[in-house]
């Protein structure tokens, strides 16, 4: 490509399709791996400090609560940000203030005060979100806008791979090498380590970021404000906003109860060290998936590749929660596999032709991550009154949206192919 494409109104700078461009994306996966691999912990997180502080699920749940709401608090704010200071610097502050996020987990453990652990997640998360709302339009701006579905959930695979690995990382390092608890007893103690080595290494990725040459992305931003005008009058963006509060509160709530699902004699009648290492095939089908679906939608729409995915992923929940043993434990751990490409391709079906609200509109993405939040708890809440298998109707429910917003919602209105 001689000259640089323009995509929603961003013109990158000191790249090419070949060469700027290819190693600005493998830098920008390392991201993608490190968010994806800090979200995960928090599904060993939950049963081992429900254990801990002797929580119920709905209190338990406040974990994802703290994590995700900061995504709607940072969100827009980000945006702004982001527009003003550019993507690469927005990088470097969101991987500052994950840094320090991680850090706070010392005092919380040393104190074994619930609420300062919530109050790191809650910084953790506000990072991370900054990372969010400077590197997906990054990736989608990076190339042809043609294949920028697949091009996101080509990095978004690495996402993937991070939450694979976490649950051994976590299992390993939590419940230590024989799965048990330190002191035969659950300690808010034993998460420090996992903790500071994750705010070294983003505390590293920072200085790398700092200095690497990336091309620049230039965009043109006449925002009235995060509440009006702009992005706000593009109707598959607000129904895509919906879709991102549903695939996130599915897939987070999900993944939250899975371990507790897994220990039941009904499922799997494992330990919560057992049920935690399972947890990499719930999040490894999601890093296959994505591989798959990279190619998959360099042919296929990307709107009925995820109406398809949503569709199946309700059958499995289905199969899962009317048996038993083997069958319901793998079962529900291949909704994994078909959560895959939601999020990317949710993502960039809504910033299609936003031109110059680009930036607003991944922030008002970003800022529906917050479903990550809501239907965990509202799950927790269930998982309290009628119990922790019938509480997966509530994810199940979910995914109908998604379907919707595939075959219908996605669909750009011709007057909103505004100018470039």
């Amino acid at each position: 490509m001689d000259t640089p494409v323009q995509p929603n109104n961003l013109s990158a700078q000191g790249g090419d399709a070949n060469g700027g461009y290819r190693f600005a994306l493998i830098s920008l996966t390392t991201l993608f791996f490190m968010w994806g691999f800090i979200t995960c912990l928090n599904d060993i997180l939950i049963p081992y400090l429900k254990g801990a502080f002797n929580l119920s699920f709905t209190q338990a749940m406040l974990i994802q609560f703290c994590f995700f709401s900061a995504y709607f608090v940072v969100s827009l704010p980000a945006g702004m940000v982001v527009s003003r200071i550019g993507y690469q610097k927005g990088i470097v502050l969101g991987l500052g203030i994950a840094c320090f996020g991680c850090l706070l987990f010392f005092p919380a453990a040393s104190t074994q005060i619930y609420g300062i652990f919530l109050l790191a997640l809650f910084v953790l998360a506000s990072g991370i979100t900054v990372l969010q709302v400077s590197a997906n339009p990054y990736v989608t701006a990076l190339g042809d806008p043609k294949t920028a579905s697949s091009r996101l959930t080509m990095t978004q695979a690495f996402n993937a791979f991070g939450t694979t690995v976490a649950p051994f990382f976590g299992s390993y390092l939590i419940y230590g090498a024989t799965g048990e608890h330190s002191g035969g007893t659950p300690s808010a103690s034993d998460v420090q380590v996992p903790y500071l080595i994750l705010a070294a290494s983003l505390f590293l990725l920072a200085l790398v970021f700092m200095y690497l040459k990336l091309p620049k992305l230039n965009h043109t931003s006449a925002s009235t404000g995060v509440f009006k005008g702009g992005a706000w009058h593009h109707k598959h963006l607000v129904l895509g906003a919906v879709g991102i509060f549903m695939y996130v509160g599915a897939e987070v709530a999900i993944g939250s109860m899975l371990v507790n699902y897994l220990a039941s004699p009904a499922v799997g009648g494992l330990t919560e060290a057992g049920a935690a290492k399972l947890l990499a095939y719930y999040w490894g089908g999601a890093m296959v998936g994505r591989f798959i679906g990279a190619v998959v939608m360099q042919k296929i729409s990307g709107g009925y590749v995820l109406a398809f995915n949503a569709c199946v992923a309700i059958i499995l929940i289905l199969l899962s929660l009317s048996s038993t043993g083997s069958v319901a434990l793998w079962t529900i751990l291949g909704v994994g596999l078909f959560n895959s490409i939601m999020f990317p391709t949710i993502f960039s079906l809504a910033l299609q032709q936003l031109g110059k609200d680009t930036p607003q509109g991944s922030g008002i993405l970003c800022l529906a991550i917050v479903g990550g939040a809501i239907v965990p708890l509202l799950q927790g809440m269930l998982a309290d009154s009628i119990g922790v298998t019938l509480s997966f109707l509530l994810p199940a429910s979910c995914y109908l949206y998604i379907a919707y917003y595939g075959l219908v919602g996605s669909r750009v209105a011709k007057f909103q192919s505004t100018e470039k």
